[in-house]
């Protein structure tokens, strides 16, 4: 476990890699799963506002539930706020393109120019999850393991692909540029050791 600007980060975080392959998960953690992306109240409010911009990109389905249950929802099972489901379990955002890859709609959105706002930041950010302590302060910033995701970790070890480099984007954009340069430092000191380590291991 790693802290930076009390941030509490698994070595996970900074030791895997991963890089998504769409073409072979077709973006199924937009479908799967109990529970829709989680959202900060700051974006629980900014989809409420440009929703009336976006609809149009979304399905009919999605817009349906959307309409009736509102931009989000909060799910009693894990008790945070988050994207509306479809009665499949599919993101209320969910759109397809062809050869039935899934994307965001928001995102869509936002590459048309219809929307400032791209995605959630925890969409963003996945497969990193990050969760805040009630009784500490301190934000906990976990790697979400997944067999769906099984394609982007082959990726991630063949092209050597950190995942914190992989979601470097969506870190800076939730944290700022230097929390990430300080996690790329002990990043890579990390990294260094598990290597020292395991040449060790190799020499003996």
């Amino acid at each position: 476990m790693v802290i930076v600007d009390k941030v509490l980060i698994s070595d996970a975080v900074l030791t895997a890699d991963f890089a998504c392959n769409i073409s072979a998960c077709k973006g199924a953690c937009c479908w799967e799963g109990d529970f829709g992306a989680p959202l900060e109240n700051a974006e629980r409010e900014l989809l409420e506002s440009v929703y009336p911009e976006i609809k149009e990109v979304l399905s009919p389905e999605g817009r349906e539930v959307i309409e009736q249950e509102g931009t989000s929802v909060y799910f009693k099972g894990n008790g945070k706020f988050g994207t509306p489901l479809l009665s499949n379990g599919a993101c209320a955002y969910l759109t397809f393109e062809q050869g039935g890859v899934a994307r965001c709609g928001i995102e869509r959105a936002h590459e048309q120019g219809l929307t400032d706002f791209l995605k959630p930041v925890s969409c963003h950010l996945y497969p990193i999850r990050v969760e805040r302590q009630s009784r500490t302060g301190y934000e906990v910033m976990n790697y979400d393991r997944w067999d769906i995701c099984a394609a982007a970790c082959q990726r991630g070890e063949q092209e050597k692909i950190p995942l914190y480099r992989f979601v470097r984007e969506a870190l800076v954009r939730r944290f700022g540029e230097e929390f990430y340069e300080q996690l790329e430092g002990a990043a890579q000191h990390l990294r260094g050791e598990a290597a020292g380590e395991m040449g060790k291991e190799s020499f003996e």
